[in-house]
């Protein structure tokens, strides 16, 4: 759907994307499931080509990578357009996450050295890559606290520690990998990421994590990982030692656009099924399904939400590309769990619309359900999300919670160091 941030140069892309999507991959659906992804692979690789033929590869690349210099609003445009084939459309276009995301990291803030030996390869679609920051230990929305170490040995860092949902770490050449370097530094400044290529000794897939009784594979995987002595030269580093939250920042203000983007299209996806559903499901004699007044709800609010929800993540995404993630957190915050909360109610209408088929694997729901409910917890659950929201409001009205908690703290650890006075 065309909103005031579609731009001439980006209009006759989404046509070209929105024709190859529905006429290549959209019949690809059938039966699909990530347990099948293997099977799929070789036929995906060959869409791959054909995009490149077609000059459509790399849509988010720069033109001197060989993209078409697209904005983060222009390309999410795009990503919601791919988003209708929910399990491809991204892979064969080459951006799919977390590449998409390690890439702009790398593009940004790695060396010569590392751009010309995994920048490049990934984004030719040559090579897939992962990323490893959470820790089953220690909860994933505080990248903080974290127990791998990278300590230094000469010319080397030696990684030792365990994570888990290590996105696509299955198939993939190299992780982008968030250690402790620094541990005696305040904490936004103790961790680093570092690049260690998955051959290298000691760096293990433990496991395929199942979610929901479905262990994916490929770039639809979720890893845990064990580190136990991986050795990697010091240069592996991206933009410096305690540099990794600032670096998990800036990965995932864009990466939180991509993010929405694609909910919206998988919303989008959803709410077309719906209403095929609602107009061509026979309740009684020709009586369609679509003319119940509750089904008519589903779709009036679908319909509203997912607009809402597209010209709220478009005008941040225009913002970031104007002034800088760095000033509109609140707004990446918002439209996080926002977006992910209407995609998720869209997306259960339609399975109730669809009654028991809406469930099995004959349609694409189900297994829209399986991979994305986890849309209110990837990249920090919902209510740390409000919870940020809302302090950085309040502080504008006067009230500065993290302020008053870390005076709280100081005056605590104050009284235990005093001694008791009998």
């Amino acid at each position: 759907m065309e909103t005031i941030f579609t731009t001439e140069r980006v209009r006759p892309l989404l046509a070209q994307v929105r024709e190859f999507v529905h006429s290549e991959l959209i019949p690809l659906e059938t039966g699909f499931s990530h347990h099948k992804l293997g099977e799929i692979i070789p036929v995906l690789d060959q869409k791959r080509e054909r995009v490149k033929a077609a000059g459509l590869w790399g849509l988010h690349l720069s033109k001197e990578e060989g993209g078409h210099g697209l904005t983060l609003c222009e390309f999410g445009q795009i990503s919601e357009v791919l988003a209708h084939a929910p399990f491809f459309g991204h892979y064969v276009f080459g951006c799919q996450a977390p590449d998409i995301g390690n890439t702009e990291l790398l593009h940004k803030f790695a060396s010569d050295e590392l751009k010309e030996r995994y920048l490049k390869p990934l984004m030719a679609g040559e090579i897939r890559s992962c990323f490893s920051m959470t820790e089953p230990d220690f909860a994933g929305s505080n990248p903080t606290r974290m127990a791998t170490l990278a300590v230094r040995e000469g010319n080397e860092y030696v990684i030792n520690g365990r994570k888990w949902f290590t996105s696509s770490a299955d198939g993939a050449t190299f992780a982008v990998v968030m250690a402790v370097t620094n541990p005696d530094a305040v904490p936004h400044q103790r961790a680093s990421m570092i690049i260690v290529p998955t051959n290298t000794p000691g760096f293990n897939i433990e496991r395929n994590i199942p979610v929901f009784g479905e262990a994916g594979e490929g770039w639809f995987s979720h890893s845990e990982v064990t580190y136990t002595n991986c050795r990697v030269p010091i240069s592996n580093i991206i933009a410096g030692e305690g540099m990794g939250f600032r670096l998990a920042q800036e990965r995932l203000g864009p990466g939180r656009i991509h993010h929405c983007m694609r909910w919206i299209g998988n919303a989008e996806k959803a709410f077309d099924l719906m209403c095929k559903r609602a107009a061509t499901r026979e309740i009684e004699d020709n009586v369609m399904l679509g003319e119940k007044q509750f089904i008519q709800d589903f779709i009036a609010e679908s319909r509203a939400e997912i607009d809402a929800c597209r010209l709220y993540v478009l005008n941040t995404a225009h913002m970031i590309d104007t002034v800088g993630v760095g000033n509109v957190r609140e707004a990446v915050s918002a439209i996080k769990f926002y977006v992910a909360n209407a995609f998720l109610r869209v997306l259960d209408r339609a399975i109730q619309v669809h009654g028991a088929l809406g469930v099995t694997d004959d349609t694409v729901l189900a297994a829209m359900y399986r991979h994305e409910r986890g849309a209110r917890i990837w990249d920090g659950a919902d209510e740390v999300h409000k919870q940020n929201l809302a302090i950085s409001i309040l502080k504008k009205y006067g009230l500065d919670i993290k302020q008053k908690a870390k005076e709280l703290r100081q005056f605590r650890q104050m009284m235990a160091a005093e001694p008791i006075n009998g």
